[in-house]
């Protein structure tokens, strides 16, 4: 029987992520006499393009990036706690999102304007704003715009920060309703659907500054070595959530059964379909797996892969888990071998672990069709990020979105069979 968890019990669950973070972090800059240092790291990071790949960890260090990390989270926790949401799948899968990029692109300066847009998109819709903060977690995938307008001398100092202010705004504005829109698009299949629609703001976006003579390219800022405190932490947080999940309900393993039958389609919430103990376990599973792929092949568990171990943990709650993701993975990995890509680069295992964004379609139509958007996935985010300049931090989401919507009408045309969701 599983114990049954208040919201407030759930806050404090989430909230142990950044706290571990901020702990950590301020624990090592004591130790390494960092400290005076500290403000300065932090800065670096504030006051980067942070467009792909912009690794914090490389940029600012580790505690400087850890502290980014928790300071990003607990902004959003807040968001979360004064709004009073409920702590379902969805939730989940944007605030574990949220920390993942926060080692990779996002920080407070580049997302909060976003959020001032989505506030006033509500007053004009007169809805709720709690109905539209979760989007705007999410949302927040478009915040290098802000810092690439900041910090690129595309546009005079000061103006330039009230300029990227005015974008970020308009980006909370439009990207909603877009996001509604475009879910027709894929129809459901790909899990990142915001990703696809920041692609698409982002292509426009950049398109414009191009025009305008600004040089808005990605670049490559990458950790190239283990840190072993990041790894011990990424342990840490996902064995403590299997321990938490068998305490919350010893018979854990057994509803984790009701997981693995689901396709995972939008919208697919395992707290709801099997509890949050199995969803829990299934977090701490895909989490681990994800960890377990990048050292097995000599990867480095730097900001972008940090960004998918995360994103993959946090869909473990929202539609992703071991059946419907191993299939998608496997065929990313095999196009990747195919097309001559080293498994251990960063670019590559961040589209492995990102791939899964495609785990509908395995979960769907079964292994082969998998397989065949695994291998289609690789082909054409390798060849998107182009397009917006790296002002996307989606861009798997991009990518799945193509993929989705152009595989699955062919696959549907030529099923035989599928399964239920």
């Amino acid at each position: 029987m599983e114990k049954k968890l208040t919201n407030k019990t759930l806050l404090f669950i989430l909230l142990a992520v950044p706290a571990l973070f901020l702990l950590t972090g301020l624990v090592r800059a004591v130790v390494n006499n960092k400290m005076p240092a500290l403000a300065e790291d932090l800065t670096r990071i504030v006051l980067s393009r942070a467009n792909l790949f912009t690794d914090f960890i490389e940029l600012g260090g580790v505690e400087a990036a850890l502290l980014n990390v928790a300071v990003v989270a607990l902004f959003n926790l807040l968001l979360i706690y004064i709004y009073k949401l409920e702590i379902n799948g969805f939730t989940i899968a944007a605030y574990f999102t949220v920390i993942g990029f926060a080692f990779f692109g996002k920080n407070l300066y580049n997302i909060f304007s976003i959020y001032i847009g989505g506030h006033l998109y509500a007053k004009l819709k007169r809805i709720p704003l709690k109905n539209v903060i979760i989007p705007l977690m999410f949302a927040t995938a478009l915040a290098p715009v802000i810092s690439e307008i900041s910090f690129a001398s595309i546009i005079p100092s000061p103006l330039s920060s009230i300029v990227a202010l005015l974008v970020g705004i308009i980006i909370g504005l439009i990207i909603i309703p877009v996001s509604s829109h475009m879910l027709r698009f894929h129809d459901g299949y790909n899990l990142y659907n915001i990703g696809f629609t920041a692609g698409i703001i982002g292509t426009l976006l950049t398109a414009f500054l191009r025009s305008f003579g600004a040089s808005v390219e990605p670049v490559s800022i990458i950790s190239d070595s283990n840190h072993p405190i990041i790894i011990w932490l990424l342990f840490t947080i996902f064995t403590s959530m299997l321990a938490l999940a068998l305490l919350i309900n010893i018979k854990a393993f057994k509803e984790y059964k009701k997981i693995l039958s689901k396709g995972g389609r939008l919208v697919t919430d395992f707290t709801n379909s099997a509890g949050y103990a199995a969803t829990f376990l299934n977090m701490s599973v895909m989490g681990l797996l994800s960890m377990v792929y990048v050292l097995a092949i000599g990867g480095v568990v730097n900001g972008p892969v940090l960004a998918g171990i995360f994103t993959i943990a946090g869909f473990s709650a929202f539609g992703k888990h071991l059946k419907n993701c191993i299939p998608v993975m496997s065929g990313t990995i095999l196009s990747a071998l195919i097309f001559g890509y080293e498994l251990s680069e960063t670019a590559i295992i961040v589209s492995v672990l990102f791939s899964t964004t495609l785990a509908p379609i395995a979960g769907k139509f079964g292994l082969l069709c998998g397989l065949l958007a695994g291998l289609t996935h690789m082909a054409v985010v390798t060849n998107v990020g182009f397009i917006h300049g790296g002002v996307n931090l989606y861009n798997n989401g991009f990518s799945g979105g193509i993929v989705a919507s152009v595989l699955v009408p062919i696959i549907e045309t030529f099923r035989k069979g599928d399964k239920d969701d």
